[in-house]
């Protein structure tokens, strides 16, 4: 199962990377656009406000903010203590806003279509899943299976 997700994200990633490439942002990545966009509505925020905005860990903010300041959509300021970073949007970042905007409208339109060819939405599916997952783990789905303890 996991590797037919992830088969499925490659392959809705890649397409928009594609799109990306053809009008010449080839190191503009799918993943940056939900942070560029809180990071538009917010103004600059700590990385971990920022996770907490995309619904990501820490960990994946901070990889990804580190892969958008190699691509120089993103600058780093040290925050109101040592450990703390803030994220502010480049120059860079904003010259590419109605490029990454129309590539979002347009994305967010072709999801709709393709939603409408499956028997439920995608997104829906995804969060009733998520949903089920929290309510009763996997890890204790596979021990109610029958699975053996550790020894």
């Amino acid at each position: 199962m996991g590797t037919l997700l992830r088969h499925v994200l490659d392959v809705l990633d890649g397409d928009v990377a594609a799109v990306y490439a053809e009008r010449g942002l080839a190191d503009y990545r799918p993943r940056f656009s939900p942070p560029l966009r809180a990071l538009v509505a917010d103004g600059p925020l700590p990385i971990r406000d920022l996770a907490r905005r995309v619904g990501v860990t820490h960990s994946a903010a901070s990889q990804t903010v580190a892969q958008m300041a190699r691509a120089g959509l993103v600058e780093l300021t040290p925050g109101t203590d040592a450990r703390q970073r803030v994220v502010h949007l480049s120059d860079r970042a904003r010259q590419l806003l109605p490029v990454i905007e129309a590539e979002w409208a347009a994305t967010t339109a072709a999801m709709r279509e393709l939603d409408a060819e499956l028997p439920v939405p995608l997104a829906d599916l995804l969060h009733e899943v998520l949903a089920a997952v929290r309510r009763r783990p996997m890890r204790q789905r596979i021990a109610d299976a029958g699975l053996p303890p550790p020894s």
